[in-house]
């Protein structure tokens, strides 16, 4: 495999994306999240996002127990006052409230953000976003 932009990230938050190319079978999500030892988080809104209806049983089981090996991090006054200052400072994510509520998460961690959709948190200086691109 050739190296890829995540490969050096030890701890990192993932966006709702990457586990969503994982669950389509995508070779480089596998690769990432099967890959060295790095601690993965994400936030409450992704697995919200992921198990939003309709969905079959299995599949939301499935969900579950994948992301059972990552660290949830749910919202917390941390959070909640990074997000606010994030919708004031970019008029793009009150368009896109989950986006916000999951950069804000990496921020308050101090974490990068490993996300395939760069344009919506590229422009946000308070964290680092680390471009995943789907496999071939």
């Amino acid at each position: 495999m050739s190296e890829q932009p995540w490969d050096q990230v030890t701890s990192v938050v993932v966006d709702t994306g990457v586990f969503i190319a994982w669950f389509h079978g995508d070779r480089w999500a596998q690769e990432f999240f099967r890959g060295a030892q790095r601690v993965v988080y994400y936030a409450k809104v992704t697995r919200k996002e992921l198990l939003r209806e309709p969905i079959r049983a299995a599949e939301a089981l499935r969900i579950k127990t994948f992301l059972s090996r990552f660290r949830q991090v749910s919202p917390d006054d941390h959070i909640a006052a990074r997000f606010s200052d994030l919708l004031q400072k970019y008029a793009h994510l009150r368009r896109h409230p989950s986006d916000a509520l999951i950069a804000a998460t990496a921020w308050s961690r101090n974490l990068s953000l490993l996300t395939a959709n760069v344009r919506h948190f590229a422009p946000i200086e308070e964290i680092t976003v680390t471009r995943f691109t789907p496999g071939p």
